[in-house]
């Protein structure tokens, strides 16, 4: 059975995103979007290293030259721990600058999917792109106000997006060529059960998904078919990763924002970073390819 989350590391994110595994230094990796801030979780010791970044951060991810690949508010950057500096790779919605980036993940190509979103969370520019040779490229799917995900199945023939204010999470296939097809309804979350955050895939293809001001983060079947919920003690949960040697120990990123200071006073941990043990493993992280 899984276990219960509990706060690993007393971060206090206003806006936590993007948690990611690296195998490399077997540590986890996530932002805080709103505070501008990267951050490394080493489960070794418990220790946390922050770096500033100069924009909203939504991601950071490993890269294949040893170091790491930031999504910045305004483009692609490289990202070195050692230095702290940031070098643009590639600029993205310059001509948008109320939009942010705010997910993302890796394919088994190396290729990274990641979304945008309005910062003022109303305005329907969100967008998803894919990075591949050195360059971004429109993904081809509709536009919408907060974008989150993708996810990609273990086979990567399925791109799994979200529609958070909307409540939906869709499916659409994936050619070899990176091409993806028209969305389709996977599955639908009431307003009053929390707003769809962000996805991600385990082992056995079942999609895991953070509900925002729902308590919990669920398990959905390939089918769509809602198999397990897992409750914490804060409202706010936005992403999880599989981590740990076996790909089993979850790590989830939760959130401030939003949160009334009698919100606050009932969950004193919101904000965290938090874990949970779960039978299935996870999918191992491949670098991004730049």
């Amino acid at each position: 059975m899984t276990s219960a989350p509990t706060s690993v590391c007393a971060v206090g994110a206003m806006l936590g995103e993007g948690p990611v595994w690296d195998a490399r230094d077997r540590a986890l990796w996530f932002v805080d979007i709103k505070q501008k801030h990267i951050h490394r979780f080493d489960p070794a010791d418990a220790g946390l290293r922050s770096w500033d970044a100069p924009a909203q951060v939504g991601w950071v991810l490993p890269s294949d030259d040893g170091v790491m690949i930031a999504g910045l508010q305004g483009g692609l950057h490289r990202f070195d721990p050692d230095s702290g500096e940031f070098d643009l790779i590639a600029p993205v919605e310059t001509d948008r600058p109320n939009n942010l980036l705010i997910d993302s993940v890796t394919d088994a190509q190396g290729r990274i999917w990641f979304g945008s979103m309005d910062d003022s969370e109303a305005a329907a520019t969100g967008e998803y792109y894919r990075f591949e040779n050195g360059r971004v490229s429109h993904a081809g799917l509709p536009p919408i106000s907060i974008t989150n995900g993708p996810a990609i199945s273990p086979d990567g023939r399925i791109l799994y997006t979200v529609d958070t204010l909307g409540g939906l999470i869709f499916a659409s296939d994936v050619a070899e060529d990176g091409s993806v097809g028209a969305p389709r309804h996977f599955a639908r979350i009431a307003p009053d059960e929390g707003y769809p955050d962000g996805p991600t895939v385990d082992s056995e293809g079942c999609l895991w998904i953070g509900l925002f001001a729902g308590w919990s983060a669920r398990r959905y079947s390939p089918a769509g078919e809602l198999i397990e919920t897992v409750r914490f003690p804060v409202a706010n949960i936005t992403k999880l990763a599989f981590g740990g040697d076996d790909l089993r120990t979850v790590y989830a990123t939760t959130a401030r924002l939003h949160l009334k200071p009698e919100d606050l006073e009932g969950q004193p941990e919101a904000g965290n970073l938090f874990t949970f043990r779960a039978d299935v493993a996870g999918v191992a992280v491949t670098p991004a390819r730049l």
